[in-house]
């Protein structure tokens, strides 16, 4: 199972990005997907996840700001973020939590994806 994440890039305070993240290979099925972010000098925290159900969880500093979203289907999940500022200058890594046959779960990551808030 791989996971790979894309759409990281340089924008502007006040602008918007939209992460996505795959899951490829032998998957039957997708407990949750989550993104979490690791800035310089700061240890990894979550972002946001959405489990089954669509349910969903965000970190007090993206509330209102942040969507997270998932294609079941396409086994994809992405993060909308909106109003973005320096704050959230970081390596933004997508996670999940996967099944195989035997219903045996094992979290993945992807590869990181570099978010770059400045003028």
């Amino acid at each position: 199972v791989q996971l790979q994440a894309s759409g990281g890039g340089l924008v502007q305070p006040g602008g918007s990005l939209r992460l996505s993240c795959s899951a490829s290979g032998i998957i039957f099925s997708i407990n949750s997907m989550a993104w979490y972010r690791q800035a310089p000098g700061k240890q990894r925290e979550l972002v946001a996840n959405i489990r089954s159900g669509s349910r969903t969880s965000y970190a007090d500093s993206v509330k209102g700001r942040f969507t997270i979203s998932r294609d079941i289907d396409k086994n994809e999940v992405y993060l909308q973020m909106n109003n973005l500022t320096p704050e959230d200058t970081a390596v933004y890594y997508c996670n999940a939590d996967i099944g195989d046959a035997e219903r045996r779960f094992y979290i993945y990551w992807g590869q990181g994806t570099l978010v770059t808030v400045s003028s």
